[in-house]
């Protein structure tokens, strides 16, 4: 990116970052759901951490790696949790640049709609997609 362009539009210069936050059904509303109401995640397993559950892959994911899981789990040491870790950064500006995450299995069908938070300024730029698992 040349100088100065993430600044403009959305964190500092020389990071890019992504995240993947399931928001609702209807494409039209463009913001993400909470966790407590995003569904999608009570229907899929890690099969890099099997000790982590569907809010864990969520957080990670959401977080663009910056947490690991809600209170950590074999695999995600506590301090790199939710429950210990320092606040994020608004714009992921403090999350890694790289991101391991997940390999998923899925237990069911289903759909989700996803947006990243930081390409979303909602005027000028959206980055939204459409997972559909049979």
């Amino acid at each position: 990116l040349s100088s100065g362009i993430n600044a403009e539009y959305g964190g500092t210069d020389g990071t890019d970052r992504n995240n993947l936050i399931q928001m609702s059904d209807d494409v039209g509303k463009n913001y993400p759901l909470e966790l407590s109401s995003a569904s999608f995640w009570s229907n899929v397993e890690s099969l890099t951490d099997p000790d982590a559950d569907g809010t864990d892959i969520a957080i990670g994911l959401a977080s663009s790696g910056y947490y690991c899981a809600a209170k950590g789990t074999k695999s995600c040491p506590a301090q790199e949790s939710l429950s210990e870790k320092s606040k994020i950064d608004n714009k992921l500006n403090n999350a890694p640049a790289s991101y391991f995450g997940h390999v998923l299995k899925f237990k069911g069908g289903g759909k989700m709609n996803y947006l990243c938070s930081r390409n979303n300024n909602f005027s000028n730029r959206s980055q939204k997609g459409s997972l559909w698992v049979e």
